[in-house]
């Protein structure tokens, strides 16, 4: 959290504000986004930009986004951490961050987009994984009865949560692909994390193979699909041009050399070709 509180600072400061009608989460322009880190698919399956799947998690669209994110991390994330212990904690975290992005770049790949909430939905459906899994065993005493009512209130917070996060799905640089992406994933890497808390032994190893094999098959089909069938569009390598198309008040701020590099900016107080009136 403290690095996402950072960063979003820094890329105001660095790139300046965008208008609402660019940005309505009151953050940055979209190519000071990818300028840092965003997922954007044409550098990601073309240039080799590897990084770019893990990186969004530490970014967000604006202060609205990143409030929104940073109050379900630190409610339900610093609770299960505490639960499941940091090691877990951060192979779910980042494996679903993963996921999610390789989701929403297979899905939504015309899009730029950020925000840790692939990698918190992943923690959700991990939850959902866990209570699922304990729920096949059956209550034998008084504290296990209690424990399954427990589980069934952490199903009611989840669910909430999922609907909170799933709300924010369709607000701009942030896509549902991305949410949807990583609360499988999370789910699937919550069965193999938490397949170790079912007491029968024979119940134990069929539930962590079925999460292994799933977990490879999830993450495997998604990077192939993502590589060799994904449609991609190549005016997403100047950011600054694709968007001057549909905003006439477009600044380029910060990808300046890719902005000068495709002919969208040029000197003189940073004005724009055709006024600002050229090129998500």
């Amino acid at each position: 959290c403290f690095v996402q509180c950072m960063v979003l600072p820094l890329m105001m400061w660095q790139c300046g504000i965008a208008p609402m009608n660019i940005n309505p989460m009151i953050g940055p322009y979209p190519d000071a986004l990818n300028y840092w880190g965003a997922k954007n698919a044409v550098l990601i399956i073309e240039d080799g930009e590897f990084w770019r799947l893990f990186t969004p998690i530490f970014l967000h669209a604006g202060l609205i986004h990143l409030v929104g994110n940073v109050m379900v991390q630190i409610d339900a994330g610093n609770r299960w951490e505490k639960e499941w212990g940091s090691f877990i904690w951060m192979i779910i975290y980042i494996g679903s961050a993963f996921g999610s992005s390789v989701f929403s770049t297979c899905f939504m790949p015309d899009n730029i987009s950020v925000g840790s909430s692939g990698a918190v939905m992943g923690l959700f459906g991990a939850k959902l994984a866990e209570i699922s899994l304990l729920c096949l065993e059956k209550s034998t005493n008084v504290k296990e009865l209690a424990g399954e009512r427990s589980r069934k209130e952490q199903a009611c917070l989840v669910i909430g949560g999922i609907v909170l996060v799933a709300a924010m799905s369709f607000i701009p640089y942030v896509d549902w692909a991305a949410h949807l992406g990583g609360m499988i994933a999370g789910f699937v890497l919550g069965a193999v994390c938490f397949s170790f808390k079912i007491r029968s032994w024979f119940f134990m190893v069929i539930w962590f193979v079925v999460g292994v094999g799933s977990t490879m098959a999830l993450y495997s089909a998604g990077m192939a699909y993502m590589y060799n069938d994904v449609e991609i569009k190549e005016e997403l390598r100047d950011v600054c041009g694709y968007y001057q198309q549909y905003f006439d008040d477009y600044e380029c701020k910060c990808m300046l050399d890719e902005a000068i590099q495709f002919g969208s900016w040029q000197f003189g107080g940073g004005d724009n070709n055709n006024n600002g009136n050229s090129g998500d």
